[in-house]
């Protein structure tokens, strides 16, 4: 049959028509779309024209219509249910793509053109194109000699391949990984609807008896908090912490391998190390004030999981271990606030959660609409769509909600983009959320914990971005922000889970209907100090454990990538041997095959600005539409059409202050 991806579908939305596309389909599309690229390409190089801003800058915009249709619907499909067929063609994709960028960052005659054209006259976001643009030809090498430029490709090349290798790697060993446990009184404080999706895993990964406990990206595993074997929660514990590091599916030789390469890349560039090259394209002012304001934050974050550390151990009678923590943890917060975070999985029904609390906040401040369809072809039976609605009925854009682990998804959770709001191609957006909640047995309801109630806020605030997004130009569309920038409008989402106009919306007893019992709310702000210090030393350890990796020299070879990760935590204040790195090097995804490499700090720099909007909304009356109104118009639509702390100073009327981070953090003096 015809390659389904060599003419823009004609489904609405252009919504790729999943199953009809084979692997054959998606690597073929993308040679073709290389090819036709470069064709592209060369014509506008080639251009006798004199170079104006319509036959260079936006036709480069307009170029590669093939290549962009093909490779963003693969990727939604590779990480979300990377099949055997998907990940044979993999590597190839990886690289044929890697290559085609240095072809067109690299290209001196394109450059040449590009930076010859007098842009003096340009505003708004025609300026923003062409100085953008311009930034990231020469980030990528547009004005290396030729002799450098080989040397550059040949680092890209190899930095890909492993980046793919590092995410099979992965793959198989979060797999391989998950603990199997024989007895259902190994696993005594899980429900009943728990211990059956376990069973199934076992018998899906194979085992003829017992439970599977898969495992999610990140090294705290959400059953710790509930397991009361504590034998059991050392082997869930140890299971997760140690992935990557033995076997056929060691990761960490291929990391350190990518950090040198990085290293000699960012010195090729002019830079002294991948973290510097990485900050020229950041927010932040500097690598310096990076490193100034973590520094700032570990010693009280410390100081505060020490404390809690204490209290865990008058709990548990003797010096708490690590994989106990979560366990006490809950029982401190169950003595001290009479909170049983276990038991409210029990009023956290998902469909609930998210028809009745996601999208309800996304009304009242917005006007959204949704309505859930079943007539598009989906590549995968999991997967549930709605269209979005503005609140005059016009069509916003498309959401995708894909909710449930399988052994074919990457762990964690993510937003995608499959169409992007981009008005030069008449186009409108369609996006994405990937999460990996376990998923019930056949019958029972999928409950959610505390915390993935926030994840999915948390992700719908990335999919607004993209929903939102009022740009011309693609490259500046949506979610194509700064890495230290992108985490804030989800981060700013979170906020509505426990408002007091959206929770009782959808927190009621799966099935009793019961309403969420009254105070609970105010006893989780109450709690919510608790656990923090545990929490931010969590996520500091990993900002920390990413800068240096990525602030390795030219030549400086990491033999023991354990004992480096071990040493410059502890250098740098932190106690890994009680509070881990929320991502250890085995699985630290994001910044291998994440594309957050030297921007895992990039959460707290941006929730900075996140704290501070919580701010400004509660001073403003909270949940208005005209707030959200004023948002939308002038940050989540604005994408990289015009500096992001430009939109923010709009929005907020001044420069962000760090204060209320602090106070949420329980990290401000006095």
């Amino acid at each position: 049959m015809p390659n389904p991806l060599f003419q823009p579908s004609t489904l609405p939305f252009e919504f790729p028509d999943f199953p009809a596309i084979t692997a054959a389909h998606y690597l073929q599309a993308a040679e073709a779309g290389v090819a036709k690229h470069l064709e592209e390409l060369s014509s506008i190089a080639h251009n006798t024209d004199a170079p104006s801003f319509e036959n260079t800058f936006v036709a480069l915009e307009r170029s590669g219509q093939l290549l962009r249709r093909s490779i963003m619907a693969y990727w939604t499909v590779f990480s979300a249910h990377g099949t055997d067929d998907l990940r044979e063609i993999d590597p190839k994709i990886q690289s044929l793509n890697s290559s085609h960028m240095d072809a067109i960052h690299l290209d001196k005659e394109l450059f040449d053109r590009l930076a010859s054209f007098d842009a003096k006259e340009l505003t708004g976001e025609d300026a923003r194109l062409v100085s953008e643009t311009l930034r990231t030809f020469r980030a990528a090498g547009a004005e290396l000699s030729e002799e450098k430029k080989v040397s550059l490709r040949e680092l890209n090349g190899r930095i890909t391949d492993l980046s793919s290798e590092y995410s099979r790697k992965l793959l198989g060993a979060m797999n391989e990984a998950a603990p199997h446990f024989e007895t259902a009184e190994e696993l005594a404080g899980l429900t009943e609807g728990e211990l059956a999706a376990a069973a199934d895993a076992a018998r899906e990964a194979g085992h003829t008896s017992g439970y599977l406990l898969t495992l999610v990206l990140p090294t705290g595993q959400p059953l710790l908090a509930r397991l009361e074997n504590s034998d059991s929660r050392r082997r869930l514990f140890t299971a997760s912490l140690t992935r990557g590091q033995e076997g056929e599916n060691r990761t960490l030789d291929i990391a350190a391998q990518m950090a040198g390469l990085r290293a000699t890349r960012a010195e090729l560039l002019g830079h002294g190390t991948h973290a510097e090259a990485v900050l020229e394209e950041a927010t932040a002012p500097s690598l310096a004030a990076v490193r100034e304001r973590l520094a700032e934050l570990v010693p009280p974050a410390v100081a505060n999981a020490r404390a809690e550390a204490e209290e865990l151990a008058k709990i548990s009678g003797a010096a708490i271990q690590p994989w106990d923590w979560a366990y006490y943890s809950a029982a401190v917060a169950k003595e001290r606030y009479t909170l049983d975070r276990g038991a409210l999985r029990e009023y956290f029904e998902l469909d609930a959660v998210l028809t009745r609390g996601v999208f309800t906040a996304a009304q009242k401040l917005y006007g959204l609409t949704f309505k859930e369809r079943t007539d598009l072809p989906l590549y995968h039976p999991d997967v549930r769509i709605w269209n979005v609605f503005n609140e005059d009925g016009s069509a916003l854009g498309l959401f995708l909600g894909d909710f449930f682990a399988r052994p074919t998804k990457s762990g964690g959770a993510w937003m995608n983009s499959i169409r992007e709001s981009v008005s030069l191609f008449g186009e409108r957006p369609v996006v994405t959320n990937t999460l990996n909640i376990p998923k019930p047995s056949a019958g029972e309801p999928a409950l959610v914990s505390l915390d993935e109630v926030n994840t999915l806020f948390h992700e719908f605030g990335h999919a607004l971005h993209g929903l939102f997004s009022s740009g011309v130009y693609p490259s500046l569309a949506g979610t194509s922000v700064p890495r230290d920038f992108v985490e804030y409008p989800s981060q700013v989402n979170e906020m509505w889970a426990l408002h007091q106009e959206i929770l009782p919306n959808y927190a009621a007893h799966h099935r009793t209907g019961e309403a969420f019992p009254a105070g609970t709310a105010k006893k989780l702000e109450a709690a919510a100090l608790w656990g923090e210090g545990f929490a931010t030393t969590e996520y500091l350890t990993a900002a920390v454990l990413d800068l240096a990796w990525h602030s390795l020299h030219a030549g400086e070879i990491v033999a023991d990538p354990d004992a480096f990760e071990d040493r410059v935590l502890r250098e740098a204040g932190l106690i890994p041997g009680l509070v881990p790195s929320r991502y250890r090097t085995g699985y630290f995804k994001h910044i291998f095959d994440g594309g957050y490499s030297a921007g895992y700090y990039s959460y707290i720099w941006s929730e900075v600005l996140d704290a501070d909007t919580g701010e400004w909304f509660t001073e403003n009356g909270g949940l208005l539409r005209a707030n959200g109104d004023h948002f939308r118009k002038e940050l989540l639509s604005r994408g990289n059409t015009r500096d992001p702390l430009e939109s923010y100073e709009a929005f907020r009327g001044r420069a962000a202050r760090i204060e209320p981070l602090l106070v949420r953090r329980g990290l401000a003096k006095g």
